[in-house]
């Protein structure tokens, strides 16, 4: 993914990572490049039967003759923070009154633990990447959204035909994606959050 390519020179973060900026829901990147990213479910085709599988391969045929422009496809694979996870565990023991449930969930806390031992657990997520050019006269970016608003309709009505849950990322879940890309030792003590946001925004004003 030439987008999140990175670089060994001394430049700043943003042109390492090629991002102008993140404006109403738009990736906005140099030389009036935009991009819309979309979150996506998945489908076990092997568990599909045969039948299933064969509607499926003709909803995907349809979906693919139906696309207004190319898209990317981008899987993220990270490790879950399974110590967070644990410690929301732990507080909901707090508000147990009886000792029997204050007991299966140290039970249970002492059966995560052992069960990820030695072993990383590992979350998939996929997203699709709708990108845009606009002509050389259209410079205006209400024009722009609009136009990229359409193109992500039919793909959003493309992909749930396919039964797969898809959402439009919004601002901070775009920035967020990259922040994870670039600083995934820092994601579970640092996280990017709406108040980080909004000083980024005032700071590039």
């Amino acid at each position: 993914m030439w987008l999140l390519t990175k670089s060994n020179n001394k430049i700043s973060s943003r042109r390492q990572i090629q991002i102008k900026e993140v404006k109403d829901n738009i990736l906005i990147l140099p030389d009036k490049q935009f991009r819309m990213v979309i979150e996506t479910s998945s489908i076990n085709f092997e568990l599909k039967s045969e039948e299933e599988q064969d509607v499926l391969i003709d909803n995907f045929q349809n979906f693919l003759n139906s696309l207004p422009s190319s898209l990317q496809i981008l899987i993220r694979i990270r490790e879950v923070d399974i110590d967070n996870y644990l410690e929301r565990v732990g507080e909901s023991k707090t508000r147990e009154r009886e000792k029997v449930y204050k007991n299966q969930i140290d039970n249970y806390q002492e059966f995560i633990q052992k069960l990820v031992i030695g072993n990383k657990i590992l979350a998939r997520r996929f997203y699709v990447v709708i990108p845009y050019t606009p002509l050389e006269k259209n410079n205006d970016f209400e024009i722009i959204k609009e136009q990229m608003h359409l193109q992500r309709d039919i793909i959003l009505r493309g992909l749930e035909k396919l039964g797969m849950k898809a959402r439009h990322l919004n601002s901070l879940e775009i920035l967020d994606l990259f922040y994870g890309f670039y600083n995934s030792s820092q994601t579970k003590t640092q996280e990017l959050k709406d108040e980080t946001f909004e000083l980024m925004k005032e700071a590039y004003v």
